[in-house]
């Protein structure tokens, strides 16, 4: 998902290459007790050094650690009520990095006490910041958004640590992540209401933009800044103030994000995060009648979970649910076109996206040569941690993810599959897995049905433009769809018929701030990103104007003259 360059830039490349060797080489070293933690996070950075001396980690852990605590992004607490509060019970868990498998702090384990009190502090703030005129919304949100661009470095390389993907793809992520803030701080001057043509000639009628109120947001491990600025930023930008549940796995980059806000002058309670006992903290999201909407980015089944609890005080829901994206490539493609935009929509992200190519539909008469390129670029691709120089593939986010993805794999080869390149763990061990292409898929196995969210590419022959739009379409999901064609007349016909609410034409790549993020059947309601995401945080108020006394007086007096 980016909408915008993946260039790098980094100047400490080579130390945080020899950092990650350095944590490779020593898996007990950063698995500090809750009380080291608190140290390593503290602003004493000779505290750090002392911490780091006992616990023998090296010189270039240190500087990394160092170089982020410094910039004051290396939090390690929740944020209630502009406050880095510890769970009320003291409890903890721990944050791994998924190369390595090292703890790198111990967090906060927060459920419903804590949660409700981060509520109720989100309404007092919502009470001012949403008599705060647009402009000056819009300019802390600005603010906001170049101190995400300031320090997009070390945002990287919290994303890097903590949920694995190569620093280079991380720090892309920044550069998305901050682009909805600065869209939203543009929007935020631009909610315009409405005037209607009264039926009546004593009527004005007016349609005035309110903010929904107090939002609860829940987002996933996959992308730990975007999906957070991606519902954050709209929603403050219409004077909504925010309790974000970030994924317990990845923490510290919401953290992070979080400390930017307050720098910029996003004011105490207006942005809340809490994370730990997720069934606690979603109960008191739904209970509470404070909260006017729920935003979501995460698995189906939960979705439906949050859709139905919202009903009980009908509150206004926004869904971003789970995929099965189809990729269709027709005889007529470029193939050079074709293999480069599949390899970037299955692969990005070791696969674990929402839009990922999930089903690649090849048709016959260019199957084999497709199936060979294809295997050949996905057979270049480096694997390994994602602070080392050229790794375009890093782990999976935990083994359970490892174990559904050789579950599906198990089962296609069960069924007639056949292998053409990877299929199993990586030699580096812990939870890498080879880039994978099988062939001979049939739709009827488990990797056709369900999402994999993984590197796992499943190719599908088909014969006829309708049977690719009948394979395409056979399944509950709606998010994303990717067609490579040279026709013009046949990427209009598959296009419209492709029931998905995003279409990639000879494109892998397409999430973008400007424009609406969003599917359709059981991937979702509502949209992110664009003017009609910002309408998701909006109310349309009516006001009805009629004559008034001192206008009725007038009318008397004027009569009366006549």
């Amino acid at each position: 998902m980016k909408g915008v360059s993946l260039e790098m830039g980094i100047p400490q490349m080579s130390l945080l290459r020899s950092s990650c060797a350095a944590l490779r080489r020593a898996s007990s070293v950063l698995r500090p007790s809750a009380v080291l933690t608190r140290q390593i996070v503290a602003i004493d950075t000779g505290t750090l050094a002392t911490v780091a001396k006992s616990r023998n980690i090296s010189m270039d852990t240190q500087n990394l650690l160092a170089r982020l605590n410094s910039a004051g992004l290396l939090r390690s607490q929740c944020l209630i009520g502009g406050k880095w509060t510890e769970a009320y019970g003291g409890k903890t868990i721990p944050v791994h990095n998924p190369a390595t498998g090292d703890v790198l702090v111990n967090v906060p384990c927060m459920g419903g006490q804590e949660t409700n009190d981060a509520i109720s502090v989100a309404y007092e703030a919502f009470l001012s910041w949403s008599k705060l005129t647009a402009a000056e919304r819009s300019k802390r949100l600005r603010k906001w958004y170049d101190l995400l661009m300031a320090n997009k470095e070390e945002l990287g390389q919290l994303i890097t640590l903590e949920q694995g993907k190569p620093l280079k793809e991380a720090i892309g992520e920044v550069n998305y992540g901050a682009a909805f803030i600065e869209y939203s701080a543009e929007e935020a001057k631009r909610l315009y209401g409405d005037i209607i043509p009264s039926p009546l000639a004593d009527r004005r009628l007016l349609v005035l933009k309110q903010p929904v109120g107090v939002v609860g947001a829940i987002t996933p491990w996959n992308f730990p800044l975007a999906m957070i600025t991606r519902k954050v930023g709209p929603a403050l930008a219409c004077g909504c103030t925010v309790v974000v549940k970030p994924s317990e796995i990845t923490p510290l980059t919401a953290l992070a994000a979080a400390e930017l806000a307050l720098q910029a002058g996003i004011p105490p309670g207006a942005l809340n995060v809490v994370f730990g006992n997720a069934p606690e903290i979603g109960d008191a999201l739904l209970a509470s009648r404070l909260v006017r909407k729920i935003t979501f980015t995460g698995s189906t089944n939960v979705g439906k979970k949050l859709m139905a609890g919202a009903a009980q005080t009908v509150k206004k829901v926004s869904l971003e649910l789970g995929g099965n994206a189809p990729c269709i490539i027709f005889d007529d493609a470029n193939l050079e076109v074709a293999v480069k935009g599949a390899l970037g929509t299955k692969f990005r992200n070791s696969g674990q996206t929402c839009v990922c190519a999930n089903r690649i539909l090849v048709q016959e008469g260019i199957y084999e040569k497709f199936a060979a390129a294809f295997s050949q670029a996905v057979q270049s691709m480096q694997v390994g941690e994602g602070f080392t120089e050229g790794v375009v593939q890093g782990p999976l986010i935990n083994e359970a993810a490892v174990q559904k993805v050789e579950s599906f794999v198990k089962d296609a080869v069960s069924k007639g599959a056949k292998v053409l390149l990877g299929g199993k763990r990586h030699s580096l061990g812990m939870t890498f897995y080879e880039p994978t292409v099988i062939g001979d898929i049939k739709n009827e196995m488990l990797i056709a049905r369900n999402e994999v969210f993984g590197p796992v590419a499943p190719l599908l022959r088909f014969k006829t433009e309708e049977e690719a739009i009948s394979i395409a379409n056979d399944t509950d999901a709606g998010l994303a769809a990717y067609v490579f064609t040279e026709s013009i007349q046949r990427s209009w016909r598959v296009a419209e018929a492709l029931e998905y609410g995003l279409v990639g034409v000879n494109e892998g790549l397409i999430s973008t701030e400007v424009a609406p993020f969003g599917g359709v059947k059981q991937s979702g309601l509502g949209r992110e990103g664009s003017k009609y995401g910002m309408d998701e945080f909006l109310e349309n108020e009516i006001c009805v104007h009629g004559k008034s006394e001192q206008s009725l007086m007038v009318e008397v007096i004027t009569r009366a003259g006549e």
